[in-house]
């Protein structure tokens, strides 16, 4: 079978495995196959749409036999959404396979073999997310022949950037998010508001951010190239009269080409300039540009296990790396002498400093700049005893590995939504750290993403 006319061809293969990116897995002789809508179990004909270097990309033809961890997916959008690949696998089985691809990673990638706890299931499977952010366009993708040239409020789909499918319910955040979405789009179409087109830059209405805090408040952002006064007077009335939960309306001028609030002209039409919400009993201030874990009940199960496996005594010193609004440090501050949180985003260290004040957190110090080159210029003053990693999901700079073997803390907690870079980033920190323990925690239900944590500590090379 040549690797190199497989093109359309048609397979049938059982379905041993998952991806990161929640597709099945099947082997034919020496080749592998990625299969979309496929799971584990799954005995399935496919037909192949594109050779990797290592694998063969394939589109699921039919089902000749489902997976016992198949079930009916809640969603009508799933399989052309792209949000939860997973929603047509019973949570049970999703748990096992997020837990088997981290060990995977860990084993295969970092060579680390260190015991593992349990994934931490999600407090809850459906309505979980905090926050989401719908695309207008003029761009739809269409589902079937039957649909309209209508513009369209939703998300991207996968791999597209200039198509849209149009989201009539989503399941990922509780209600009123979908009337809250629905109703900005009818109102946005009765008054002939222009939806934008990604590829010519033209029209008015960008983005809707909808965003909730755990007390049930809610904050929406809408995004637009042009203020529109009476369209939003409107929508501020219908806002109020048909939502008391909305504490929060502000209009975003953006005139950039890309869809990020950085350096966007954030206008608050009526409401609070920020939510409150909490965590572990720490409250902390949502802005509309501030980040934070989407997943709240499940963070409160995360931080505590930082806590858990910190073991501190009162006297450490801890720095808390890639702080963000500062919600880990401000938790932590309690237990420790002080902490010392970095963030690369000015505006993310001023909340995470409101928020410590908030919470009279005297024992806390937030810096703005690179983390590496904080990392330099603080280390001088005092080691710490402590450091805990939260990093973007493309992991930890070579340079901030480095300055962490020359501080040599006695424990590394890190904290990650990326297996594969995380086992990366330890198996650099190998020469002196070993992991004592990680355990997964399922921050993300329906998806194939999931949150890891590990414990690192320090072992003399002398």
């Amino acid at each position: 079978m040549s690797k190199t006319s497989l093109h359309g061809k048609i397979f049938e293969a059982e379905i041993i495995d998952a991806t990161v990116e929640g597709k099945g897995i099947a082997r034919i002789e020496d080749k592998v196959f990625f299969v979309s809508n496929a799971i584990p179990g799954d005995r399935v004909s496919f037909s192949v749409v594109s050779k990797k270097r290592r694998y063969f990309e394939a589109d699921l033809v039919e089902i000749l036999k489902p997976s016992e961890f198949r079930e009916k997916p809640r969603c009508k959008h799933f399989g052309i959404c792209g949000g939860c690949k997973w929603q047509h696998m019973q949570y049970r089985a999703q748990l096992q396979f997020k837990e088997k691809q981290v060990k995977d990673q860990f084993e295969r990638l970092g060579k680390i073999f260190a015991p593992s706890s349990s994934i931490q299931a999600s407090p809850n499977t459906f309505f979980y997310r905090n926050k989401l952010e719908f695309t207008f366009s003029t761009n739809k993708w269409f589902v079937n022949e039957n649909d309209n040239n209508q513009p369209v409020l939703g998300f991207h789909i996968p791999g597209r950037f200039d198509k849209v499918l149009n989201i009539e319910e989503c399941f990922l955040q509780a209600e009123p998010s979908n009337s809250i979405r629905n109703l900005v789009k009818d109102l946005a179409l009765e008054a002939n508001i222009s939806f934008y087109n990604s590829r010519t830059h033209e029209g008015v209405l960008r983005n809707l951010i909808v965003r909730n805090t755990s007390r049930d408040e809610w904050m929406v952002v809408l995004s637009m190239t042009t203020y529109l006064s009476e369209f939003i007077e409107n929508l501020s009335n219908k806002f109020q009269h048909l939502f008391p939960q909305i504490k929060s309306f502000y209009v975003a001028i953006n005139q950039k080409r890309n869809d990020t609030l950085e350096n966007v002209e954030l206008l608050l039409i009526y409401g609070k300039q920020k939510l409150e919400e909490y965590i572990l009993g720490y409250k902390f201030l949502v802005s509309p540009r501030a980040f934070m874990q989407i997943n709240i009940p499940q963070t409160e199960n995360l931080y505590s296990k930082i806590i858990e496996w910190a073991q501190f005594s009162g006297n450490e010193i801890v720095y808390d790396l890639y702080c963000g609004i500062g919600t880990i440090g401000i938790i932590v501050a309690p237990h420790v002498r002080h902490v010392t949180g970095i963030e690369y985003v000015q505006d993310a260290v001023n909340d995470a400093q409101e928020n410590a004040n908030l919470n009279w957190r005297n024992n806390t110090t937030f810096i703005a700049g690179d983390v590496k080159e904080v990392l330099k210029s603080i280390k001088i003053h005092y080691k710490p005893d402590v450091v805990i990693l939260d990093p973007p999901r493309s992991g930890i700079h070579v340079d901030v590995i480095s300055e962490l073997l020359q501080l040599k803390p006695e424990k590394i907690i890190y904290v990650s939504c990326n297996a594969s870079t995380q086992a990366r980033d330890i198996q650099m920190l190998s020469s002196q750290y070993k992991v004592v323990q990680y355990q997964p925690f399922d921050m993300f239900p329906h998806t194939s993403h999931v949150e890891n944590m590990a414990l690192l500590k320090y072992f003399s090379t002398k």
